[in-house]
C-alpha cells in the first residue's frame, strides 16, 4: 500500500474502499457499467427519495441505509437544449441534443441521440427514451445517452 499521489490517501486502501458495496454501487463508473449491461439501478432512502450514485448519505435525511431499485427502463424528456458551442471536451461532439429525463424516482442528464440536432423542436419534450452509455466523439469518455422508444 503506498501514498503514489502524494496526497496522503492510500491508493490501494481506496481502492478496496471502493469495492465494498454493501447493497452500494462502489463508484459512478461501476453505475455506468451497470446502465451500459441494461442493469441501470438508482439509491432509494428509507423515505422512498431516489439518487444516484455515488451518493453514500440521503441528502435530505441524513439516512445511510440506501437501497439498490432497478432504473425504470423508459423514462420522459423533460427539457432539452441543442448544443453548437461546446466545451472542449465535448467539440468534436457539436452539434448534439443534451436533456434531462425523468425516470421515476430520479432524473438523468445525457445526450439525446437517434434525432437530428437541426431539426429538433419542444415536441422532443414529453417524448419517452431509453438510457444507455455510448462514448464522446471528442475524448472517448463514456457518456449518458438516450434513445427514443418507437411507438
Amino acid at each position: 500500500m503506498s501514498d503514489d499521489a502524494g496526497d496522503g490517501v492510500d491508493a490501494d486502501a481506496a481502492d478496496d474502499a471502493d469495492s465494498i458495496t454493501d447493497d452500494q454501487p462502489a463508484s459512478y463508473t461501476a453505475w455506468l457499467d451497470a446502465l451500459e449491461a441494461g442493469e441501470g439501478f438508482f439509491l432509494e432512502s428509507p423515505t422512498g427519495e431516489g439518487s444516484l450514485p455515488p451518493r453514500r448519505v440521503d441528502p435530505t435525511t441524513g439516512a445511510t441505509d440506501l437501497r439498490r431499485r432497478p432504473l425504470p427502463e423508459t423514462g420522459t424528456i423533460e427539457t432539452y437544449t441543442v448544443v453548437h458551442v461546446a466545451a472542449p471536451g465535448f467539440a468534436d461532439d457539436t452539434p448534439y441534443v443534451s436533456a434531462i429525463a425523468d425516470f421515476g424516482s430520479v432524473r438523468l442528464t445525457g445526450i439525446v441521440r437517434g434525432v437530428d440536432p437541426d431539426s429538433v423542436d419542444d415536441d422532443l419534450i414529453g417524448n419517452s427514451v431509453t438510457a444507455g452509455v455510448d462514448t464522446r466523439a471528442t475524448t472517448d469518455d463514456r457518456v449518458i445517452v438516450f434513445s427514443p422508444v418507437e411507438s
